[in-house]
């Protein structure tokens, strides 16, 4: 019976072990892309935005479409953003809405730089200059699509 307990034991500290080395060698296999977004937004209290980007990723770049709206803009501006797409597995893996709850965005140095979360798990960091008057620019409610 001793023998009996002691290999069931065994056995689930391998069956243990496995699991734990697949989920690191999954996490592992997440990758990074750089991404290039253009951005127009415009309104008053309710802000309308849109605008165009690329993902490069594995040496392909893939054209992404962006949209949103947001409450408490007064103002138009445009912004180029550059930056990074992290824990891609694949290049769809980008495509999903970023909402407030996992969006950030500051004023640095006349320019915009922000961090943004989907529900894959995709994290985008982006940076760069703004142009245009606006007294509230966020991304939160952005949705990405491929074209």
């Amino acid at each position: 019976m001793l023998s009996f307990h002691r290999g069931t034991k065994l056995c689930a500290a391998i069956v243990v072990t496995a699991i734990m080395l697949i989920g690191a060698l999954s996490w592992s296999y997440a990758e990074t892309g750089s991404v290039r977004f253009n951005i127009v937004k415009a309104g008053f209290i309710v802000g309308i935005g849109g605008g165009s980007g690329t993902l490069n990723f594995q040496g392909r770049d893939y054209r992404l479409s962006i949209g949103g709206i947001n409450v408490g803009t007064i103002g138009a501006s445009a912004v180029d953003l550059v930056g990074t797409a992290e824990n891609l597995r694949t290049a769809t893996d980008i495509i999903g809405t970023y909402s407030q709850g996992s969006a950030a965005l500051a004023v640095v140095g006349g320019g915009r730089t922000a961090e943004l979360q989907n529900p894959n798990g995709v994290v985008i960091r982006v940076s760069g200059p703004e142009v245009g008057l606006e007294a509230s620019l966020s991304l939160s409610g952005m949705t990405i699509s491929m074209q």
